[in-house]
Order: structure tokens, then C-alpha cells, then sequence
């Protein structure tokens, strides 16, 4: 796979209009006006891997929009935009602009992996658009620290997978100071980066590249993004695809359940890699006897502390929980992460003669804050958690987590305590925001169907979400992808030509089709 479509993955996380082009209706709220995007050249870093012959297809803007759509003259945020042309101008249909999730993805430069993730016949036909949404990255960032060494100081004390009293104390007391550290320094901004102020956004751009209507394509949380622009702006949407879908429905009114059956999604995706890698034992280093007992021992060893391998390094529960659910994005991973599960259970039953490899994929450090790279790091933005406690509707009762924590852990045993003690225990003291969130209805009153795309063994968005999608929809179908890893599209010839021949001819796909992947793991 190509390095630009890494990065993508990992980064894992559309009837006529009634509106004359350059003016964008709020819903609710004042008019405000959508200027013209100034294209302009990219910067050299942005245009890095993209080869010198297409580099002219390529061009870069910063668009302005109202802080608070609600008072349209109280002061902009610039977004951060990415062109690539489409490359036959003459038969162009449109813009097509791409969200890659997070909530937090900086979407930027998705254009320039575009050639990856799409069937050639939409290169042709649209200009393809990233953006970092309101807050993030390129864009007018969301900072709650001034510099990287203050936020240390508060999101180093945070352990992912809290188990003894004091990573408990020290993770709920943290999580506390970074809210309150958001609630002085981040400004007006912090209230307003719901995603129904990102779809107002996306609408003022649509008709700032002179666009009647949206062609979109969500990934992830992206998928949250696009549901809630066709229930917005129902008229002014064409084609909407949406790969990896969320519930939108549970997502926006019951944050605790909601982040129960996430937990469950990578519960079930762990489950699925370990029986492949069982039926594929000679071709998974983990798949002799029983993988289900030995994981689980590992886990449970972890649970008490750290494991040293025999380089003198060692790896901590944060490091194991975190880097599985990071590997089960990506199926190209699984061999890595199973050669990783070995060396650990190697470590823990020595056999004469044999060394445990070097860990590949669970190494990393743990963490959730992001730093730019480079000799001097520096601080980046805090967009994650103002999305999410603004959408997600938690109790603000910090001293819930650590119970519900035990709950979920007894029920869900890899993922349920690391997922309560993330979103639960940071938005349960985030400070106020803007009660300006889309909870619905749902219901796709567009002239076309939404095209959503699942796949069975998705960890970050489980099939049943997209399932659920299509249902709250109504006009929409899902094409099911028997399938490993978050999101498909670029992955799936399949899924491909059904997004190709949608985005371009408006076809829906027969309902109940079931695509595969092209690769398989092991």
C-alpha cells in the first residue's frame, strides 16, 4: 500500500436547490453570506508526495466562517482547504469534499491520497476537496495549553487504562484540570465546535466553490458529519456516501451507551482476528493452541504490571490496549500484531533456544495527545474532546467513572475500561458549550439515497451502527464489506465501483449486496 494511503487510514478516524450560489441559509439562525474561495498555490510540505507532473492539479485556500452562525458579524475562524482538479474539466460534474473522522481528522490533504481511495473515473469527473474542520490543525486551532510543555503537564497524568487508585485519582483529577484549562484559554470558539456548526461550515463552502449542491464522502466520525448535513440542508445535498458509519441517533443522546458499544465493536473485531488467526495458524505467529487463553493471559499479566522483554524494554497495560485497538484498524497489521502477541507469551513461557522478537506494533507510547513532529515538538489542538463533549451528552459526575469503568471491564474485558475512562471521564468536566447540536430527526429527505458502506468486523464503528444508519435514514442503503479494519472505501474494488458509479450516475447498489475486500489478512 502506498504511504499516502497509510496515512490516511490511520488518520485513522448529496434535488435541485432553491439557493442562489453564494448565499448559505442557516437553519434557525441569521443569513450568512458565503464568499467566493480564492485559490491560490500550496505550500512545497503539502505537495510533498504528490509526483511533480500532477502537482499543477493542486491548489490551497484559507476560508473564512463565522465563529457562531447564529451571529454571522461576530467573527470568523479560517478553514484550511485542499484542491486537486478533476482531471477532465469538460465532463466535470462537481466538488466532492472528503471528512477522514476523528472527530479531530485533519482532512486537509486527503486530496492528495485521493488517487488510492477512489475509482479513476471520479478523479476525472470532480474536483476533490479536503479540509481541517473548525478548530483543527491548518484551520483556526482549538487550543486549550499555550505550548506543548503545559499540556504535559495535565495530559501526562492521564493513563488510558487506569487501574490502580492512583492512576484512577490521577486520570479523573487530570481530566478536570484539562477541562478547566479549556474553559480559560480556549475562548469562544470552544463553544461552538459541534458538528451542526461543522455542517454549517461544509454548507458555506459548498457554495463558495460554486457548488448548488454537496458531494460528500464521510469517514467515520465523518459519517456523523454528512447524516447531519442531509438533515440539515436536505435540498442542497446530491450524493452523500458515508463508510463506517456511527449511530447518530445513540451517538447524540446517550453518550454513556453509546461508548459501552464501542467498546463492544473492538471487542468483537479482537474476537474475529483471533479466530482468523486461529483457522490461518500456519500463517499467524500467534495461532498455535488456544489464541483466545493465551491473549487473555496476557492481558490479565499486564493488568498487575508491566512485562520486560529481553532487550530491557518494557510494555505496560496503556501501551498493550492502546496499540491492539490501533492494530485492528488496519488488517495490513494483524501479521505484526500477531508476531507481537507471540513474543509476549514467549516472554511469559521461555522456550529453550528461542529469543522473542522485537515488538512492532505495540511499542508505541500511549496517549491521546497530539504533537508535531520535529526537533522542537509543539503543541497541536484539542478539537477530540471539543467535538465529542459538545455532540455526546454525558452526567457531569466524574465520581461515576471509576464504577462504571469496573462495570464495562467485567463485561468487556480489552477495551470497556479504557473507553470509559476517556470520553465519560473528560466530558463529565468539560466546561459548557453551545446546546447548538443536531439530535434529530434523522430522516434522509433528500431527492437521492444516502450510500453507506459497513464492514462486519469494524472496531471503531461495529456493523451494527451502519445497520442502524440506514434504518434512522430511511432513504439510504447500506452495502454490507465482509470485512477486518475501520472503513473500506480504496481497500475494496467492489465497494469502489459502487461508490464510483453513485457518486457519478446517482445508482444506488441492489439491496443486501455484500462486497469483499481485496485482501485478505494472513
Amino acid at each position: 500500500m502506498a504511504k499516502r494511503r497509510v496515512r490516511l487510514r490511520r488518520a485513522l478516524a448529496v434535488a435541485a436547490s432553491a439557493l442562489v450560489t453564494g448565499t448559505a441559509v442557516v437553519a434557525g439562525t441569521s443569513v450568512a453570506q458565503a464568499s467566493p474561495v480564492s485559490w491560490g498555490p500550496c505550500d512545497r510540505a503539502a505537495l510533498d508526495e504528490v509526483p511533480i507532473t500532477e502537482r499543477h492539479l493542486f491548489s490551497c485556500a484559507k476560508y473564512p466562517v463565522p465563529v457562531d452562525h447564529a451571529d454571522p458579524g461576530g467573527g470568523t475562524v479560517d478553514i484550511a482547504m485542499m484542491r486537486r482538479a478533476a482531471t477532465e474539466q469538460t465532463g466535470r460534474i462537481g466538488s466532492l469534499f472528503l471528512n477522514p473522522g476523528g472527530p479531530g481528522g485533519a482532512g486537509f490533504d486527503m486530496p492528495v491520497g485521493a488517487v488510492d481511495r477512489f475509482d479513476p473515473a471520479v478523479l476525472k469527473r470532480f474536483d476533490i476537496i479536503g479540509f481541517d474542520p473548525r478548530g483543527i490543525d491548518r484551520s483556526t486551532r482549538m487550543r486549550c495549553f499555550g505550548n506543548a510543555e503545559q499540556a504535559e503537564k495535565v495530559l501526562g497524568r492521564m493513563s488510558s487504562v487506569p487501574v490502580t487508585g492512583e492512576q484512577i485519582s490521577s486520570t479523573v483529577d487530570a481530566y478536570g484540570d484539562y477541562g478547566d484549562a479549556c474553559a480559560k484559554n480556549a475562548g469562544e470558539l470552544q463553544r461552538h465546535m459541534s458538528t451542526a456548526d461543522v455542517a454549517r461550515d461544509l454548507d458555506l463552502m459548498r457554495a463558495g466553490v460554486g457548488d448548488d449542491q454537496l458531494n460528500f464522502v464521510g469517514f467515520s466520525y465523518g459519517t456523523l458529519l454528512g447524516a447531519t448535513y442531509v438533515a440539515t440542508f436536505p435540498e442542497r445535498s446530491r450524493a452523500i456516501v458515508l463508510d463506517g458509519n456511527v449511530d447518530p441517533a445513540l451517538r447524540t443522546t446517550d453518550g454513556v451507551q453509546h461508548d459501552r458499544e464501542r467498546a463492544g465493536g473492538f471487542e468483537l473485531a479482537l474476537d474475529g482476528f483471533l479466530q482468523r488467526c486461529a483457522a490461518e495458524a500456519s500463517k499467524c505467529a500467534f495461532g498455535e493452541g488456544d489464541v483466545r487463553a493465551k491473549f487473555d493471559e496476557i492481558r490479565d499479566v499486564l493488568r498487575r504490571g508491566p512485562i520486560t522483554m529481553p532487550d530491557g524494554s518494557k510494555i505496560a497495560l496503556d501501551q498493550f490496549t492502546d496499540g491492539v485497538s490501533s492494530a485492528l484498524y488496519d488488517p495490513e497489521r494483524f501479521r505484526q500484531l500477531a508476531g507481537d502477541l507471540q513474543a509476549l507469551h514467549l516472554q511469559l513461557h521461555p522456550r529453550a533456544g528461542l529469543i522473542p522478537d522485537l515488538l512492532r506494533v505495540l511499542h508505541l507510547p500511549s496517549g491521546k495527545h497530539r504533537f508535531d513532529g520535529g526537533a522542537e515538538e509543539s503543541y497541536v489542538d484539542d478539537s477530540y474532546f471539543a467535538v465529542n463533549c459538545t455532540d455526546k451528552p454525558f452526567p457531569k459526575a466524574p465520581e461515576r467513572v471509576p464504577a462504571i469503568a469496573a462495570q464495562w471491564e467485567a463485561e468487556l474485558p480489552t477495551f470497556g475500561r479504557t473507553q470509559a475512562f476517556s470520553d465519560l471521564a473528560g466530558c463529565s468536566q468539560w466546561p459548557p458549550t453551545s446546546p447548538d447540536v443536531h439530535r434529530g430527526p434523522w430522516e434522509n429527505r433528500a431527492a437521492h439515497p444516502v450510500l453507506l458502506f459497513g464492514n462486519f468486523y469494524d472496531p471503531a464503528t461495529r456493523y451494527e451502527f451502519s445497520r442502524r444508519m440506514e434504518k434512522e435514514l430511511g432513504n439510504a442503503r447500506l452495502v454490507s464489506v465482509d470485512a477486518f479494519g475501520h472503513c473500506i472505501l480504496g481497500d475494496s474494488s467492489c465497494a469502489d465501483s459502487r461508490a464510483a458509479d453513485y457518486l457519478i450516475n446517482l445508482r444506488v447498489p441492489r439491496p443486501g449486496e455484500v462486497c469483499q475486500p481485496d485482501e485478505q489478512p494472513f
